[in-house]
Order: structure tokens, then sequence, then C-alpha cells
């Protein structure tokens, strides 16, 4: 008879994602297969509002993507170190009696309960960030290319796909710049159908800045093989061609200066080249200033 006293509810828990740029992979989320956040309190008397559920906070590296499983659209995208998305929100908490009285009704006997929280099958996906994608053919040079130009320790192998997931290397430039590389996975022709690693490999190449195309100096024909690359990024997601492009053939210390006007002539005008060799380290300082030029221009 003293009067509505009931306090609110706390809302229920978020799912939230945070970038993390020391994680390069999501095999810490492995066996995290139920992820359920904890319940708000009821409000209680003498007007005491419940306390909220705890939050979980999932730590992802940049470039994770997250997805509805059943409907694939996209719910959020981290691509910064810290920031956060709440990904599933809990359910709002509900009102006390008191929320209810009125002039004419000064101990109302209802409150409003609280929202059910969200819950589904959930995807999530990590498109790597670099500034520079390393695409080719299986055996193209790609991982020792990568393991001469940075620190980064690649499996290396003569035969195809060594490289079953991108390799990060960091590549020291001048004035203590440096800018950061990606191994990919190799690519074969009818990759943006599925074929070899297909999209698992073609999904990646979406968040390089600059493409750098490397073609072996034994390729039987340079330019159709720089052609067949092409047509699969084109295929898979047209825009990939709008990036800065530039190609490198590899193990070019077998070639002599004839054969290296050869081979410059079939090559499209359009997009630079550069000989290179990471046995010998030829080219290898004039490869990073093209990369890092190519990098500036596309800040800009």
């Amino acid at each position: 008879m003293a009067g509505p006293d009931g306090g609110d509810g706390g809302r229920g828990g978020h799912i939230i994602l945070r970038g993390n740029a020391q994680l390069w992979t999501l095999i810490h989320l492995r066996y995290h297969k139920n992820v359920l956040a904890e319940n708000g309190e009821n409000g209680n008397k003498n007007n005491c509002t419940g306390r909220d559920g705890k939050d979980i906070v999932l730590e992802v590296p940049l470039g994770t993507v997250a997805y509805d499983e059943e409907s694939g659209d996209v719910e959020a995208e981290v691509l910064e170190d810290g920031q956060e998305v709440i990904w599933l929100p809990g359910g709002k908490g509900g009102l006390g009696n008191t929320n209810f009285k009125t002039a004419t009704n000064q101990a109302p006997e209802y409150a409003q309960p609280g929202e059910m929280g969200i819950e589904g099958w959930k995807h999530l996906e990590l498109k790597v960030l670099a500034d520079v994608g390393l695409v080719g053919f299986p055996n193209a040079g790609k991982s020792t290319l990568l393991s001469v130009v940075s620190a980064a320790k690649p499996k290396i192998a003569n035969y195809a796909f060594t490289t079953l997931v991108p390799q990060l290397g960091i590549v020291p430039y001048r004035d203590n710049k440096s800018f950061c590389m990606a191994d990919l996975p190799g690519i074969i022709e009818g990759a943006a159908e599925g074929k070899g690693l297909g999209h698992r490999f073609l999904r990646h190449i979406e968040r390089n800045a600059v493409l750098l195309f490397l073609i072996p100096a034994d390729s039987a024909d340079h330019a159709k093989e720089f052609q067949v690359l092409i047509n699969e990024l084109e295929e898979y997601n047209p825009e990939l061609l709008d990036k800065n492009m530039l190609i490198a053939i590899s193990k070019s210390d077998m070639l002599d200066d004839e054969l290296k006007e050869e081979i410059a002539e079939t090559l499209p005008e359009d997009v630079p080249h550069i000989f290179i060799s990471a046995a010998s380290n030829m080219g290898i300082t004039e490869l990073k200033d093209k990369l890092w030029q190519a990098i500036v221009s596309e800040d800009e």
C-alpha cells in the first residue's frame, strides 16, 4: 500500500567483436561453437535496477567479416585495432511498475517484461589486410620472394599449392618505413568457378592495396599467363582490376638481356614490369621502390 517500488531489469549481455592487430588468424575461436552472453538481472524492490548481463568480447584479427549463416548478409566488419562492434545486442531490460504509476493509478500491479535476446548461427571469415598481395600460379616463386624480402618463413617446396593459407610478412623499406606483403595461395585457371583453392584464395585479394603478379622467367607464354590471372580476377570481382598492378618476372637470373627484351615486348604496356631473382637478390631493391610508389599513390 506504500506505492510501487519495482525497479527496472538490466539488459542482456552483448556479443562484441574487437579488432586486435596482434592476431593473424581466427584459430583461437575454433572451439567456441556456442557463445552465450549472460541474462540481465531482474529489477528488485525499493526501485533497485537489475544488473546488466556481462558482455562477451571476441578478439578478432583485422580484416574479419561477420556474416549471418542463414541469410549470408554481412553484419559487421572489423578493420581497425581496438575497433569494437556490437555484433549481437542483448535484449532490452524490462520496466518496473514504478514507470506506470499515474495520478489515478498510484499502485499499478503490472510491469513491462524485458525483450528476448537474439540467437542464430553466425559465421566469421578473415580476409587478409595487406599493402601488397602476391598473385601467381602455383610454384611461381611467391613464397621464396616473401622469405627474401621479409622475416616471414613460409613453407617452400617444389610442388603445387605449397601455400594453403595466406602468409604475411613485413617488408623493411628506406628511412625506417615498412609495408605488409601477403603470399597468397596459388591461382589456377578456373579459380573463379571454385577450381583449385578457388574462392579460398580470391577473397583475400579484395583487401590488398597493390597486386604484384609473379610470373616465372621459364613460363611458356608470359603474356598469356598474366591474362589468365587477370581473367580470373575479373570473373570473381571486376573491381579488382581497378587496383594498382605490377608484373615481376621471377627467376630472371637465368635470362640474358636479349631474352628480357623479348619478354618485355609481350607484356601489356599499361602495367609496369620488372625482372627479379629472389635467389640472387637481382632487382629486389628496385622492386621495393616500385611497390612503395604504388602503395603511396593508392593512398592519395
